[in-house]
């Protein structure tokens, strides 16, 4: 089928109604993805103590942060699986088989015995569940960015691609509101007995359906470009090595950065700032929906001003705010105080949140694209994002809180660089180029 990149209908009505249902038919499985990843990390206040019963309660949210961790480790196998065979079989099959493993990761987690049942296989099968779901989670980022910057319409990938975000953020949001209404229904006994283990049943279940959406969607890798014989091959991705070392730089500060002011967040605002966690679920809900809204704005903007100026003031922007901002919301008197305070460095954030996709896909020719996109991030997100709660919590093990700031500071700034160093891809990337090829 012809790339949605470079054939248009010649009723531009029609195209855009198109192109919609295609950002939604692709995003409604995100979306599922994302909430099966987020919703271990939310419900590991309450599991954490039945899988790993020995410590205290920092040691016990240490060994599930690990656990968190490990499904990161996989992204980058799966961003290399899932990207060749999105770039030699297409978006669209690739996208469904990744929803299709993350159903299963969270059905086997739904299911799994406690340390009482079973001692040390617990711990053991929580792992391989959760290797199962990074290795879902590694492939799809790479693949549903790279759809949806391709079925964008021209002039707007900014604004439609950050619709990725929307549900990437939509996906943990859902998560919070799901543990929310759980613990309005259950008492902690209920939760840490058995309620921890109905959202997992509610994201099983939402994958199959998001794997019957992902069937009507048509493709946007063109035949010509999924037969060349570097397609989705690692040899000729690394013909591109600028690109590469840009997607790493600036994966590493956004991810780590997105995940500190997201997931770890819980357990900051918990642990340090002593707030109830049915307190914290609450405050974080409506600061993931404000989040989730302002994406589109951002991306919008990226469309008028470029990319790289919203690169460069994310990172600036984020290594001038990160020590006064992290030891401030530590200090909340208030979660009205504290939501308000994480909502600024998420506004910081989105500067690269709603770009990360599409300025990424802009990056690579069609033929690596989504292997150029997926791969490196994996391995930036594996080693920096994934680790963003296992080193936070380290650091407050060993009573040194504050030089968790600095690292944080320190990605910020490596960001900043990355983002001085590449060119606007808005104008001067392959999409554009693409465009202007098939125009011509």
């Amino acid at each position: 089928m012809p790339s949605a990149t470079t054939t248009l209908p010649l009723d531009a009505a029609a195209d855009r109604r198109r192109r919609i249902l295609a950002i939604v038919g692709g995003s409604s499985g995100n979306l599922v993805e994302w909430y099966d990843f987020y919703v271990y990390s939310f419900c590991s206040l309450y599991f954490a103590s039945s899988f790993f019963p020995s410590g205290d309660r920092t040691s016990q949210l240490l060994a599930a942060a690990g656990v968190f961790a490990a499904g990161f480790l996989v992204r980058p196998l799966g961003g290399w699986i899932f990207g060749r065979l999105a770039d030699r079989r297409g978006r669209r099959f690739s996208m469904m088989a990744s929803v299709l493993l993350m159903c299963g990761g969270s059905l086997m987690i739904a299911l799994l015995p406690t340390h009482a049942s079973v001692g040390l296989l617990a711990p053991v099968l929580l792992t391989v569940a959760r290797l199962a779901q990074g290795l879902s989670v590694g492939g799809e980022y790479g693949t549903s960015a790279t759809y949806m910057s391709e079925v964008a319409e021209p002039g707007h990938r900014g604004f439609y691609a950050s619709f990725q975000y929307v549900t990437l953020i939509g996906g943990q949001l859902l998560a919070v509101l799901v543990i929310v209404i759980l613990e309005s229904m259950l008492t902690n006994e209920q939760m840490r007995a058995f309620g921890w283990r109905i959202p997992f049943v509610i994201g099983a279940a939402a994958a199959v359906v998001a794997l019957f959406l992902r069937r009507a969607l048509h493709e946007t890798q063109s035949a010509d470009a999924a037969r060349r014989p570097e397609a989705g091959s690692l040899r000729a991705l690394l013909r591109h090595p600028k690109p590469l070392l840009l997607v790493l730089g600036l994966t590493a500060g956004g991810s780590l950065s997105f995940y500190v002011f997201t997931t770890f967040m819980q357990k900051y605002l918990v642990n340090t700032a002593h707030f109830e966690a049915r307190t914290v679920s609450a405050t974080m809900a409506w600061v993931l929906l404000a989040f989730m809204v302002v994406q589109p704005v951002f991306g919008a903007l990226s469309d008028r001003i470029g990319r790289r100026a919203m690169l460069l003031a994310f990172g600036g922007l984020g290594a001038l705010m990160t020590v006064p901002l992290l030891s401030a919301i530590g200090r909340a008197a208030s979660p009205l105080e504290a939501g308000l305070l994480v909502l600024a460095g998420l506004a910081v954030i989105s500067c690269y949140t709603s770009i990360s996709g599409v300025v990424k896909a802009e990056l690579f020719p069609a033929q690596v694209r989504a292997l150029g996109v997926g791969l490196p991030y994996a391995v930036a997100n594996a080693l920096f994002g994934g680790t963003a709660e296992y080193v936070g919590l380290w650091f407050k093990s060993v009573g040194a809180e504050s030089g968790f700031f600095w690292y944080v500071t320190g990605f910020f700034l490596l960001a900043l660089v990355t983002a001085w160093f590449m060119p606007e891809t808005r104008v001067e990337g392959h999409l554009s180029r693409e465009e202007r090829e098939a125009a011509a």
